[in-house]
């Protein structure tokens, strides 16, 4: 992980073995797991943001994994957004005021 200006940048191989930089949102803890949320820093227009699990490597280090259960992964999304983005007046954003 690299700070950058106050960001955390978290380099991570996809399955193709391509490196993909993405800035950390946070993490949060859920059933005794930890998830990151994180910003693809490429090819990002929409602001989307991902979930990863952490696994633990045996080795000390952390793997993140993508969540393949839909119920598992929709129950740490609402964690996230209401960690990190309750605060966020979506209706106002849109209406301009």
């Amino acid at each position: 992980m690299n700070d950058n200006n106050d960001r955390e940048i978290i380099s991570l191989t996809d399955e193709d073995g391509s490196l993909l930089d993405f800035e950390l949102i946070g993490t949060v803890e859920a059933d005794g797991k930890e998830y990151y949320a994180l910003i693809p820093l490429d090819d990002n227009e929409e602001g989307a943001y991902v979930i990863l699990r952490a696994e633990d490597a045996g080795d000390g280090d952390v793997n993140l994994v993508t969540i393949e259960d839909d119920e598992e992964y929709d129950y740490v999304a609402d964690l996230v957004e209401d960690e990190y983005f309750s605060d966020i007046d979506y209706d106002e954003l849109g209406s301009g005021e």
